[in-house]
């Protein structure tokens, strides 16, 4: 995916003609240049699937000491504007139930370039999860608001992790930003 630069109306009628072209994706339109001849920048945002799993709906209120107080809803808002800035589209969801985020993974093959995890407590119960994973074959990022390792013995062990092209953990809410800038690295290698 390039980004495309497309020339516009300009008030010099011997400015050149020719468009330029850069690569990096994206999907919203602005002037790309405040002085000279007008350019209209069109972005084609890279689709990304941020899966949430059980107990994270919450977040703010369950074991603060751990999860810390930001709600699921205010780091879904951190995604979608850290997705903005990186050429990222983030279509962000949680589910308590297993089948769904199999299911939501399963649909991602069609319709997302990667996926950012946190399956909460089905880290370290799920095959079905790393099955699904498997089976879709997008980058995906498994992520972890706490330090795992950490933290009780069962929490070390992740189903999750030999699926996942990598994993991020402990670092709070930004453990998602870290997420979505690992899939853009990922997705569009130029993106720095």
């Amino acid at each position: 995916m390039a980004r495309r630069i497309v020339r516009g109306a300009s008030t010099d009628k011997h400015a050149a003609a020719s468009p330029g072209t850069v690569s990096r994706p994206s999907s919203t339109l602005w002037p790309a240049a405040q002085t000279g001849p007008a350019f209209l920048v069109i972005r084609l945002m890279v689709p990304i699937l941020v899966l949430n799993g059980p107990n994270l709906n919450r977040l703010g209120k369950r074991e603060p000491g751990i999860y810390g107080a930001t709600t699921l809803a205010e780091i879904e808002e951190r995604c979608k504007a850290a997705g903005t800035r990186l050429g990222l589209s983030v279509d962000f969801r949680q589910s308590n139930h297993e089948g769904v985020l199999v299911d939501w993974i399963h649909e991602a093959a069609d319709s997302a370039k990667g996926i950012a995890l946190n399956a909460g407590a089905y880290t370290h119960t799920s095959v079905a999860l790393h099955d699904a994973i498997r089976a879709v074959g997008l980058p995906t990022v498994e992520l972890h608001l706490s330090n795992v390792h950490a933290r009780e013995s069962f929490r070390h062990h992740s189903y999750i992790a030999p699926a996942a092209t990598g994993v991020i953990a402990g670092f709070g809410p930004n453990s998602y930003i870290l997420a979505l800038e690992a899939l853009a690295a990922i997705l569009i290698p130029d993106a720095a």
